[in-house]
């Protein structure tokens, strides 16, 4: 898609169209979300609005702007605005504001008079003014179950906590962060080898099904009466992870460590320097490796094996953690190169012996 055409096309906004795009039997629903995992909340809108008997029809499209995306940084639509142009959505109806209180978007979405707003990781905070002006509210599916981590990573810290059960919920949108009544949720069990991409696509999935279960009782209202408001005092927050959180120490429990090894899955990834010993001169080099994939040793020792040593098990790099425990990595990428598995890394290494740093 060419940079130039595709920011044309973001930057449209066409009240006149948008009025005539809106069919006066059914209600306006806009939609606003940005990454990939938004597109099941989507998807899920069309195929429920283009049913026999649907009384809504998605009238709008909120996205994060163009960025600069992949090796050759090319400016690309989010994937929900790629993904609504694929499935033929009009591009003038796609908004992508800088932010959500632009006084030109504002006035673009009053005239599309919206009974419902809907958001699912959009990435931008959303003003009074916009929360006033769909009649229904504005909804939102985040992945917890509220209170319990409000914030922009609620996935990535619940991973990092170890949580052992997580969820999905559907709540009013207030000005406060995560905060307004819930509507619904559903718990889920959370595995130990789960990492965060892929939790964070079952609990967006899960939270499509919600969301269409109880569209008819947020249209009529009774939603509103129903939803359940937050104990604040038990809430705790979710705040963005940064790059400079994906260095391991070894200082730390295994267990503590597998876990931010799954939570930081994806993006931004874990890291850790170990040192590669050549054994015939004694020479030592500094290795970054990145850590892909781990579990939690078993058992809590090996035979011979000192402090600082880094051995290889069956499958696995095994590592020496604080308090005796071990952590076993199973996948690791080195600088430039593709992930690959311990096995073939240790052989690699041809006899040379890994110690931590």
């Amino acid at each position: 898609m060419n940079s130039s055409f595709t920011l044309r096309r973001f930057f449209c906004f066409n009240a006149t169209t948008a009025s005539a795009f809106a069919s006066p039997k059914k209600k306006s629903l806009v939609f606003l979300g940005s990454p990939l995992v938004s597109t099941t909340v989507l998807d899920a809108l069309f195929n429920a609005s283009t049913a026999p008997d649907s009384v809504f029809e998605v009238a709008a499209i909120v996205t994060q702007p163009p960025s600069r995306r992949g090796r050759g940084k090319k400016l690309m639509p989010s994937p929900v605005a790629e993904y609504a142009l694929d499935r033929g959505f009009p591009s003038d109806l796609i908004f992508t504001p800088e932010r959500a209180g632009e006084g030109m978007f504002l006035s673009s979405l009053r005239a599309l008079q919206p009974e419902l707003c809907i958001t699912a990781a959009y990435g931008n905070i959303l003003p009074s003014k916009f929360l006033k002006i769909p009649p229904s509210g504005t909804v939102n599916i985040h992945p917890s179950l509220l209170p319990l981590y409000r914030g922009a990573a609620p996935v990535q810290r619940a991973l990092q906590d170890g949580a052992k059960e997580t969820g999905v919920s559907l709540a009013f949108t207030v000005r406060a962060l995560d905060a307004g009544p819930v509507i619904a949720c559903e718990r889920m069990e959370v595995d130990d080898q789960i990492k965060a991409p892929d939790l964070l696509a079952l609990l967006f999935s899960e939270g499509s099904e919600l969301l269409i279960r109880e569209l008819p009782y947020i249209f009529d209202g009774s939603a509103r009466i129903k939803a359940q408001p937050q104990d604040d005092s038990k809430a705790t927050l979710a705040p963005k992870v940064i790059p400079e959180e994906s260095w391991l120490s070894f200082n730390e429990e295994a267990l503590v460590l597998h876990n931010k090894v799954r939570a930081f899955a994806g993006w931004p990834g874990t890291r850790a320097k170990i040192v590669v010993v050549d054994n015939e001169n004694g020479h030592h080099n500094i290795q970054e490796l990145k850590i892909i994939t781990t579990r939690v040793c078993s058992y809590s020792n090996v035979q011979g094996q000192e402090l600082d040593d880094i051995t290889f098990i069956k499958d696995a790099l095994v590592i020496p953690c604080h308090g005796g425990t071990l952590l076993e990595v199973l996948e690791v990428q080195l600088p430039g190169k593709k992930v690959q598995r311990a096995t073939a890394f240790w052989n690699g290494l041809r006899g040379q012996k890994l110690k931590k740093k």
